[in-house]
């Protein structure tokens, strides 16, 4: 009676480990696309939190905003990224902005973020 050999062989176990391995570099460069993103947008939201936030001059928040972003060391948003709309009932604060990291070889990813949030006046 003959047994039959199972399992993988080294050559199988090196492509498997290949592709495996471009899947981490791949998240290697897309984690920190989408964290910096998370901080905008959690910037964003503390911001608008505080106390007469709508009322605020737009160069204060624009100051206020730029902090944030140099103690979470996010290097991505430019100020011609960030927009201000005032309205009636409070302002609108837009962040749009790309993110390109080198992949493999000539290869890019492009991340296109757009983050926004309403900053509206308290009613009581």
């Amino acid at each position: 009676m003959k047994r039959k050999q199972s399992g993988m062989t080294l050559i199988g176990f090196i492509i498997v480990l290949g592709v495996g391995g471009v899947f981490v570099y791949m998240g290697m460069k897309l984690v920190p696309m989408y964290s910096e993103y998370y901080s905008v947008k959690r910037s964003l939201t503390d911001l608008s939190n505080e106390p007469g936030a709508a009322q605020m001059d737009a160069n204060k928040v624009r100051d206020l905003f730029f902090r944030r972003m140099e103690m979470s060391y996010v290097d991505s948003v430019k100020p011609n990224n960030f927009k201000i709309i005032r309205g009636d009932s409070g302002m609108e604060v837009t962040v749009d902005y790309e993110v390109r990291r080198q992949l493999i070889g000539n290869l890019d990813v492009i991340g296109h973020f757009r983050a926004e949030q309403q900053f509206r006046t308290k009613t009581d």
